[in-house]
């Protein structure tokens, strides 16, 4: 895996390794995080190390990152920015603690991010999709320039269920 560490005025963001397993299960086990996420909420930590192994496959446009509060030095997150070919455009996710909620925290991974592809890949075209019912990562989009693209659908990995979904979209600058 790469091993690229971005900086934001409260935040790190680092690879993720094995080694951050027990952090991770942490939000990953707790429903109230992984209600609209992809994934399924982790029921046993050999499902959070399976995921972590996972990072070293990553192609040459995807990124994972750990968010950890320079505060603290406590990983609190993760997320990741990649080329999405269906879409055409640089596409985005993040998951964070449910105690570190409405503190800005997405907001600015998200943007350290956007602008780490802006710089190393000259990125204009970016895209986010979230539940429609999960209106704060609808915020976090807004607060990173995105806006709304169109309606969609998306269901959890394990077919467990379906969201209502938003497509946002932004092109160049923010």
């Amino acid at each position: 895996m790469r091993n690229i560490t971005l900086e934001s005025e409260r935040l790190i963001l680092r690879p993720l390794d094995i080694s951050d397993a027990g952090a991770v299960f942490e939000w990953a086990s707790d429903e109230r995080v992984t209600k609209y996420m992809i994934y399924p909420t982790h029921t046993d930590i050999s499902v959070t190390r399976e995921w972590l192994s996972s990072m070293d496959s990553l192609d040459e446009k995807r990124f994972e990152f750990g968010f950890v509060l320079k505060e603290t030095g406590k990983l609190i997150g993760s997320g990741g920015i990649g080329w999405n070919d269906t879409e055409k455009a640089w596409s985005f996710g993040y998951n964070l603690r449910y105690d570190e909620w409405g503190k800005g925290l997405c907001t600015e991974a998200a943007m350290r991010m956007i602008e780490f592809v802006r710089s190393e890949y000259g990125a204009e075209d970016f895209v986010g999709e979230f539940a429609a019912d999960n209106i704060a990562s609808g915020r976090v989009m807004e607060k990173c320039g995105l806006r709304f693209s169109r309606d969609a659908e998306y269901s959890k990995s394990d077919g467990s269920v379906t969201f209502r979904a938003k497509i946002y979209r932004m092109h160049k600058d923010i």
